[in-house]
């Protein structure tokens, strides 16, 4: 298939950093939390119940992103939804930085300096929400299918990249400097630092193109007709775009269970799993875990560092197999080696073993989400919905795994509490239940069109 892969290319790193925003804003509290921790909670002598709502506070604002993306994505364009994510990221880190504006306070610490901390940290998860599901619905619907599996699992690439750069900055921000100085201004730097590449974002994304397939929707045929020729060249875009108005011929709006309910069960529980297995407890808390092993701060944090240069690795194995090997095989394995991974910590925590092993275990478990899970499930809810029902049904999807994100990273130091071993045996089990859900349920995307999709479910 001939088509303009510099175009297709340029699009695609842009869009991308809508993710990279996205593991950026999510992962800076990793390294700030303690610090936020010293700084307003114990200060105010609240509760470690402030603290976790406090760290997962962004998550809020996640789940209110993925549940208006549809509506916004509809209404105004993939585009403009992802200009106006890029605002609020914006807005969130120089909030975040200096909540003090917003309610003019000075001084101390106050009750009403917290809330409006976690009034710019929801801001930010209002833009994470949104990226998180128009990022991967932008790249779905413009890439041609012979590579679209690859491009769409970049946008995980650039998530996990967004991680591992803010791991970085956090450290050079904490590196020789005393705690008194980093639980004082260090945090405010961390979260000031996300306003260079939202500003980028925002800014390069006025020059993007509109999809093709919104601008059929909208009756836009000849627009939609001369960014397909960009992408897929001259001969074969009069025919996909003739496909799309075939999947559109029924009128351009239908009700979520046009094409059935398993569809929409299918991708909800894609969402869940990939949640539920606890990738973002090792993510959000990975300087206290090791830390717990008997690290000092700036060795937990250069041992996250370690582990996101796993993370990025092992995405990449993803990117380069998933349009060879197929959508299913990949999770299968990466369900089989998350539920090793955590079973063995489950383990040693048991056996009160901490040490080199448990890292490797971790990075074992991580690796395999990131080859597995991490990228190929934003592929599929890219891919498996319908044209008519897409925006609407990928704000399901990513509204159930912002929800589902809230509850394991709210749960996990409760749960930790209870018993050290017993919520990574949890995740464990769960790993092992999400390959069964991909063997019996989940069908192969591999190769086909979007509108090639939509017969799958129509025969069901």
């Amino acid at each position: 298939m001939k088509h303009n892969k510099y175009f297709i290319y340029v699009v695609t790193i842009v869009a991308t950093l809508g993710g990279l925003l996205f593991g950026y804003d999510t992962a800076v509290i990793s390294g700030a939390e303690k610090s936020i921790q010293a700084y307003m909670i114990n200060g105010l002598g609240l509760s470690s119940i402030m603290h976790g709502i406090t760290v997962s506070s962004a998550l809020v604002g996640c789940i209110i992103g993925g549940i208006i993306s549809g509506i916004l994505a509809s209404k105004y364009g993939r585009r403009k939804t992802l200009i106006f994510a890029g605002i609020l990221f914006l807005l969130s880190a120089l909030g975040s930085a200096n909540p003090e504006f917003l309610f003019f306070t000075k001084g101390k610490p106050t009750l009403a300096l917290l809330w409006a901390f976690n009034f710019y940290r929801i801001v930010g998860g209002i833009g994470v929400g949104l990226a998180s599901a128009v990022v991967p619905m932008y790249i779905g619907e413009i890439a041609p299918a012979n590579i679209r599996g690859r491009l769409v699992s970049l946008n995980q690439f650039a998530i996990i990249f967004g991680m591992l750069v803010v791991y970085f900055v956090n450290w050079g921000i904490a590196n020789g400097q005393t705690i008194e100085w980093i639980n004082e201004f260090g945090w405010r730097r961390m979260f000031l630092s996300e306003a260079i590449p939202a500003s980028l974002f925002a800014i390069l994304m006025f020059f993007m193109p509109e999809t093709p397939r919104y601008l059929a929707l909208t009756n836009h045929n000849d627009k939609a007709l001369s960014i397909l020729t960009k992408i897929n060249g001259v001969e074969r875009a009069k025919s996909v775009l003739e496909d799309i108005k075939n999947s559109l011929s029924e009128g351009s709006k239908a009700k979520i269970f046009s094409y059935g309910k398993l569809v929409i069960i299918v991708g909800v529980l894609l969402s869940l799993f990939q949640q539920f297995v606890g990738i973002n407890v090792a993510l959000y808390y990975a300087p206290r875990i090791f830390e717990s092993m008997g690290a000092d701060k700036s060795a937990s944090m250069m041992q996250t560092i370690i582990m996101g240069l796993v993370n990025v690795i092992f995405t990449v194995v993803a990117i380069m197999t998933v349009d060879k090997w197929g959508r299913k095989p990949l999770l299968i394995t990466g369900s089989i080696g998350m539920a090793i991974g955590m079973i063995a910590i489950s383990t040693l925590s048991f056996l009160n073993i901490i040490g080199t092993s448990t890292l490797v275990f971790i990075i074992i478990y991580t690796a395999s989400f990131m080859m597995s899970w991490g990228p190929i499930c934003w592929v599929l809810i890219s891919e498996i919905f319908p044209n008519k029902i897409r925006s609407q049904a990928i704000a399901i999807a990513v509204a159930a795994q912002w929800t589902a994100n809230f509850v394991v990273s709210s749960t996990f130091l409760p749960l930790q509490n209870f018993d050290e071993a017993f919520p990574f045996l949890l995740y464990g089990i769960i790993s092992i239940i999400s390959a069964i859900f991909v063997w019996k349920l989940v069908p192969e995307t591999k190769g086909k069109t979007l509108e090639e999709m939509e017969s799958i479910w129509k025969k069901k």
